[in-house]
């Protein structure tokens, strides 16, 4: 994990300058300034502007007269995104990094935001996985937020959910759920993955406090909904979860639904960095 976004940016930036930027180096005058214009070419909403600027404050382009819509903004094609006056090198230098921190970010809030639109009026949480781009995993969880969704465990080490290969290699649901309530402390949930009746009912029997239901079928959800009444369990369904079918599922009465594809196939939203005004 990184320890902060600037050392990230740092890195990001490095492995595309490599030994420096030949293109820019000898055709753009050291101290050309210019006027720079990020402009959406299609609607979104946005995420990654610190990143995107960050690129430019590390290869000390001497920003000035900066304005920027802020993350979570929702914007239309043609909409100017950000603009700021800076060294012409540095802009062109930093262009694609920086433009690709703010694309795939943005891409992500605007996937969420379909999600979120798309189950409006019901109560449920849209929630992210851990299928995100390696390294990246703190601004893609953010990127979700900034599109209206929720997180969940952000890794490993925050909460306990017990999946299908842990269910075989511990001896069975119940089993799997005593180990981890034997061996977690008092405060950290315990959650598991069912794929049918069957395990729910085990799941349930052997006090899960969160109990997702992956892949399974509508009926077959609003079953252990109906199971669960009473019971004080989370629900949270998952797998094959699409922009067509998130509503019926919702609807089912579920507390939360999980979407590996906001982070793991979201499509980059097209945004475009203009140079304008060189000053020699």
């Amino acid at each position: 994990m990184y320890r902060d976004l600037e050392t990230l940016v740092r890195d990001a930036v490095a492995e595309d300058i490599g030994q420096g930027d030949v293109t820019t180096n000898t055709t753009v005058p050291q101290d050309a300034r210019c006027r720079a214009v990020l402009f959406a070419k299609t609607d979104g909403i946005l995420s990654g502007i610190r990143a995107f600027r960050l690129v430019f404050a590390y290869l000390d382009a001497q920003m000035t007269d900066w304005h920027a819509l802020d993350d979570g903004a929702g914007f239309v094609c043609g909409d100017e995104v950000a603009a700021f006056e800076a060294n012409a090198r540095a802009v062109l230098t930093g262009e694609r990094t920086a433009l690709n921190f703010i694309q795939r970010l943005s891409g992500i809030a605007t996937l969420t935001h379909r999600f979120k639109d798309a189950v409006k009026g019901l109560d449920v949480r849209i929630c992210n996985t851990r299928k995100t781009t390696p390294l990246l995993r703190c601004l893609e969880k953010q990127a979700v937020l900034d599109g209206g969704g929720s997180n969940h465990r952000y890794a490993l080490f925050d909460g306990v959910l017990i999946k299908e290969n842990h269910i075989t290699a511990a001896g069975g649901v119940g089993e799997a759920i005593r180990k981890a309530r034997a061996g977690a402390h008092h405060l950290l949930k315990i959650g598991v993955e069912v794929t049918s009746l069957d395990e729910f009912d085990e799941a349930v029997a052997a006090g899960a406090d969160s109990i997702m239901l992956d892949n399974m079928t509508l009926e077959e959800v609003r079953e252990a909904v109906r199971r669960a009444q009473g019971r004080g369990v989370t629900l949270e369904a998952s797998g094959n979860v699409t922009l067509e079918r998130v509503r019926q599922i919702a609807e089912t009465g579920v507390h939360i639904i999980s979407v590996g594809a906001l982070t793991h196939s979201a499509q980059a939203v097209d945004l475009s960095l203009r140079i304008r005004n060189v000053r020699i």
